[in-house]
């Protein structure tokens, strides 16, 4: 009897054959994601959108939240609060109302605290990006006083507090994240060049000292960075684009001297 209950719980040849290869699978997949860039928090967020695409999802309240290129969030609703903790990339979030529930977003610098509104969060290295489209939310940061954000307002945050509140144009941003475009008005070129690369596959490579007395005004489409890098050269024929594969790209510019366009 002993024996024939040893070798029923025995894990069998084939199903450990079966489990090896899933794992085996599993870290081929982790492994050529993290060689790509992709963190395991990307990899495992709950919502996430890939490099160059943009995604809409309604979550349980009704609310709706939209991903552009390369965002990832993940969603924690309860009875008391629900709460959006964005792990990377950009996100547009209407909000549907709950007096008894606030809607939380959390971007590891600060909690994004609203009831029922219009907003745009993006998570950059050491800040939140939050603007304002439409209602208020609340912002806070740990030890620091919290600020309440209006309807056409921009706020930088960082662990030192919220920054100085700028005024955005509301309604062009709207307008922008649904064509999924770059508004751009007097812009260092190498900001311009960064927001990019973060909408396309593969190293976006230039020199930010090289490029620093260029400015950009302009609008540019983020759902074909290709086309957007053209543009670019139309408008500032100082500027030399070299495609060395798809995944690769230099830009610099060789001729020297002041330029705005």
């Amino acid at each position: 009897p002993a024996r024939a209950a040893l070798k029923a719980i025995r894990p069998r040849p084939r199903r450990l054959r079966q489990l090896a290869a899933a794992s085996a699978v599993a870290v081929l997949v982790l492994g050529s994601a993290m060689l790509a860039g992709e963190r395991p928090a990307y990899l495992l967020a709950d919502l996430r959108s890939p490099t160059g695409q943009w995604s809409t999802h309604t979550l349980a309240d009704g609310s709706q939240i939209t991903l552009a290129g390369g965002g990832a969030v993940n969603v924690h609703f309860n009875r008391g609060e629900r709460h959006v903790e964005l792990l990377r990339g950009d996100i547009l979030v209407d909000v549907a109302k709950d007096a008894q529930r606030p809607f939380i977003v959390d971007s590891g610098q600060a909690a994004i605290r609203a009831l029922g509104t219009r907003f745009s969060v993006r998570r950059e290295d050491g800040a939140t990006i939050l603007n304002m489209l439409e209602s208020t939310v609340s912002a806070q940061v740990p030890r620091h006083p919290a600020v309440v954000v209006q309807a056409g307002q921009r706020a930088r945050i960082t662990s030192d507090g919220v920054g100085p509140l700028t005024n955005i144009d509301a309604a062009s941003l709207q307008d922008a994240w649904r064509a999924h475009q770059l508004v751009v008005d007097d812009q260092p070129l190498a900001e311009v060049l960064d927001e990019l690369a973060r909408h396309r596959p593969g190293q976006l490579r230039y020199d930010r000292a090289q490029i620093a007395h260029i400015r950009v005004a302009a609008v540019l489409p983020l759902d074909d960075t290709d086309k957007a890098l053209q543009l670019l050269i139309d408008n500032f024929p100082q500027l030399r684009i070299r495609m060395l594969t798809r995944y690769l790209v230099m830009v610099d510019a060789p001729a020297s001297g002041p330029a705005k366009k």
